[in-house]
């Protein structure tokens, strides 16, 4: 009898996690574009891969590759895509298993981030980058690619880990698993803990992420699916091995790093260090972390064009 009343107790459970979950992506609804750009449709894989193009498409072509994280999508550049599309053709795709981009229940690793961005990469003729965060690992992997032809890179806060080193495959499993791991997702990207994520991490000043925002990164979250490249993520699998200093020196490209003076994750010391092992010009922004890009754009904008500028 006590058996039975616990099997009966951990299935209501289950049922409540699941129903939960799925009231919880009524709530958030379809998912909008994060730019206000035209969006077109990259096919890679099988999956298609969303991107917003702005400007004209004779100009110098800018690719901006946002960061990896729960909430993870191209709206990292919405202060930024429009003022750099005067000068270039701007290309920001939503990275596969985020945004409005398909997210296939795969085990998402930092070898299918760097073949998706050689693969995007060689869609175009020598184009500057602008990458965030682990995207700025996989772009110098991807320069090792004979079809692959970088003018210049900027990569903002660049890094090779996301998650613990080595990786957690447990942890990655607990989360990919249908009721244990919904649960726990559902209470990862709860709109509390994104706030607390972009007070903690991303922003030097809170006040920088409107309501409207933290709002679409929560709807973002909770989108069929979206739990498992986070399970990547959050576990370790999306780290690089590459050795990033070693990979931007021999770039064939002029490189800039951006990083918010406040950083934590990773500090501004790394930063440092990174620059002087790539050889690397470093730009420091005051009173920001992770995205000095949202924080303060006009500056931020000027960095990018003063950063291609000598490419051209």
């Amino acid at each position: 009898m006590k058996l039975r009343r616990l099997g009966a107790a951990v299935a209501g459970l289950a049922g409540g996690v699941v129903a939960g979950d799925r009231l919880l992506r009524g709530a958030a609804g379809e998912l909008e574009p994060a730019l206000d750009a035209t969006e077109r449709t990259y096919r890679w894989r099988g999956m298609d891969v969303a991107y917003a193009e702005l400007g004209d498409a004779d100009d110098p072509t800018l690719v901006c590759l946002h960061g990896i994280n729960a909430a993870g999508s191209s709206g990292e550049f919405r202060e930024v895509a429009a003022t750099l599309a005067e000068t270039h053709h701007v290309v920001a795709p939503d990275l596969p298993g985020f945004g409005r981009s398909d997210r296939p229940p795969l085990r998402y690793s930092a070898a299918l981030y760097e073949d998706f961005v050689a693969d995007f990469l060689a869609e175009y003729d020598a184009p500057a980058v602008v990458a965030s965060s682990l995207s700025g690992a996989y772009v110098a992997r991807a320069a090792d690619d004979d079809r692959v032809t970088v003018d210049s890179l900027l990569t903002i806060c660049p890094t090779t880990r996301g998650g613990p080193h080595p990786p957690k495959t447990w942890l990655r499993e607990l989360l990919r698993s249908p009721v244990v791991g919904t649960g726990l997702f559902d209470a990862l990207v709860s709109k509390p803990s994104i706030r607390y994520f972009n007070a903690d991490h991303a922003y030097a000043d809170p006040a920088s992420v409107s309501d409207e925002w933290t709002d679409y990164q929560w709807r973002t979250t909770h989108q069929r699916n979206a739990r498992f490249a986070v399970a990547a993520f959050v576990s370790g699998h999306c780290n690089s091995d590459i050795d990033l200093g070693a990979a931007l020196r021999d770039l064939d490209a002029p490189v800039t790093l951006v990083w918010g003076r406040d950083a934590t994750l990773p500090p501004l010391s790394t930063g440092r260090e990174l620059a002087d092992e790539a050889d690397a010009r470093l730009v420091v922004f005051d009173h920001a972390k992770l995205l000095p890009h949202v924080e303060h754009p006009t500056a931020f904008v000027d960095a990018v064009r003063e950063a291609i500028a000598p490419a051209e």
